[in-house]
């Protein structure tokens, strides 16, 4: 049966530093909610915004696909791999964590905050080799349409690949008035990055909300303002 579940953004989480004002539209660090784990395949989806002159100390992750999309601001990215470089809006960037990566996230601005999603989704299989990759999509994203930006979905062809053959993620930017269908799937995960938009049947959302959906039938988002949307199309849950 299918299930629409809006989550205002004013009802995640947050971790709040001197440096880090963190969101959470799921369970992580110390807010765990054993019923809040993830939806789908996805298992974190973290607004954040760092301050100049900030940023992530050199950290470890294994076995999760990490893809992070910059709002505003530009993050600078140094991985054990020797990758380096700096991550700003229209770039998509894909981490594999594998067997085990260690990396580093600043915000080398020394007046302008950065402000970007990141969201892991677990990989087919443990144990993978690490890896890096990532891709310009801002002439694709002009058009207006829905844009894939990661995929390990066979077949489809996305800016950025994912370890993971049910999962992919769509990007769109809409004028007001403009809409598009979000993908049908068992599961799908809708994070409105910035503006207001209508949601078929719905009612409006803004920036921050968050719908989940189970067996997503496909239906219409339309832009109220001018709007960006990330939607990850998920054709299994954890488990299978």
């Amino acid at each position: 049966m299918s299930t629409v579940d809006v989550r205002r953004a004013a009802d995640r989480s947050a971790t709040t530093t001197s440096w880090l004002n963190s969101r959470h539209s799921f369970s992580f660090g110390d807010h765990y909610d054993p019923n809040n784990t993830h939806h789908g395949l996805l298992m974190v989806n973290n607004d954040d915004i760092v301050a100049p002159g900030s940023g992530f100390d050199t950290h470890p992750h294994r076995d999760m696909e990490i893809v992070t999309w910059v709002l505003r601001g530009e993050l600078t990215h140094r991985d054990s791999l020797g990758n380096s470089g700096v991550v700003y809006p229209g770039l998509a960037q894909r981490m594999s964590a594998g067997t085990g990566i260690l990396h580093s996230e600043k915000n080398d601005s020394a007046d302008k905050p950065v402000h970007f999603v990141q969201m892991w989704v677990v990989p087919d299989e443990p144990g993978g080799d690490p890896g890096y990759q990532h891709a310009e999509v801002d002439e694709a994203l002009a058009g207006g349409g829905l844009v894939p930006i990661a995929s390990g979905i066979p077949g489809r062809d996305a800016a950025i690949t994912i370890g993971n053959r049910r999962a992919a993620l769509h990007c769109a930017r809409l004028s007001a008035g403009d809409g598009v269908a979000l993908p049908a799937a068992p599961y799908l995960h809708l994070f409105v990055t910035r503006g207001q938009l209508a949601l078929e049947d719905a009612g409006e959302l803004c920036e921050g909300d968050a719908v989940r959906f189970t067996a997503c039938d496909g239906r219409r988002v339309t832009a109220v303002t001018p709007a960006e949307i990330l939607a990850w199309e998920m054709h299994a849950g954890l488990g299978g």
